[in-house]
């Protein structure tokens, strides 16, 4: 049976790490936690919970996340975020391919929890990522949203079962988040000299909701559903804002 490393990168995580670590239990052979100096309980709750925890500057997501795998003890990785946790279903596949010494790399299905609902639709269910993976071939890479690059062509299998994403406790911090994440992008596409048009920012966030909410049948998750469908598209508005913005200052 292959010993399976579990990495997680947190800051602040208090009230969320102790329920993914509790679901990791049955998978894990090392737990290893790379921590932007938080300020609460986070390192205690996960040093109580047997694992070994690195206080490290952030780096950016991927930069982190490549430098945590590097501190496994295993080369086969299963990445979380500290406020996912795996459903028993999910355990099950991992613990099967583990026993059954499969090589190769899997992708999960997340379902994401917000505000105390589970959204089916609007586009964030399935949330399919690669989490389960050999780190000889493979690397994060991207500045928001990271992706797994894979070095070989090898079939990547989805496995049974959802990983429980515990996103936003309530709206104040999705639009708080959406703020951040739309200042990163913004400042991507600065740096990769991209610009954008009036009727782009003009028509972009009202078609973001259309499709998050009618064609992707965000309206069958309700009230939520508009609620992400709105912010979202506020957010396209923002990244687009903040782009022409800092083309503007460097013209100035």
């Amino acid at each position: 049976m292959p010993s399976l490393s579990v990495v997680i990168i947190t800051k602040n995580e208090e009230r969320n790490i102790a329920r993914c670590l509790d679901s990791v239990k049955e998978i894990a052979d090392d737990i290893v936690i790379v921590d932007s100096f938080s300020t609460d309980r986070t390192r205690e709750i996960c040093m109580e919970h047997g694992a070994r925890f690195y206080p490290v500057e952030w780096k950016g997501y991927s930069e982190t996340k490549n430098y945590a795998n590097s501190l496994a003890a295993h080369d086969w990785i299963f990445s979380i975020d500290a406020d996912e946790a795996l459903s028993e279903e999910l355990i099950k596949s991992i613990l099967e391919i583990k026993k059954s010494a499969t090589a190769g790399n899997y992708r999960i299905c997340r379902i994401t929890n917000y505000c105390g609902k589970w959204i089916r639709h609007s586009s964030w269910y399935p949330d399919i990522k690669t989490r389960f993976f050999d780190r000889r071939v493979t690397h994060w890479e991207g500045l928001i949203h990271e992706r797994l690059n894979i070095a070989n062509e090898q079939e990547i299998k989805i496995l049974r079962g959802d990983c429980y994403h515990y996103s936003y406790y309530n709206i104040g911090e999705h639009v708080l988040q959406a703020n951040y994440f739309s200042t990163l992008a913004a400042e991507d596409l600065f740096r990769k000299n991209i610009r954008v048009g009036m009727l782009k920012l003009m028509f972009a966030p009202g078609f973001r909701c259309f499709r998050m909410f009618v064609l992707r049948a965000g309206f069958l998750d309700g009230y939520y559903g508009w609620v992400i469908a709105r912010i979202s598209a506020h957010a396209v508005f923002l990244k687009y804002t903040k782009l022409k913005q800092l083309h503007a200052q460097r013209k100035a």
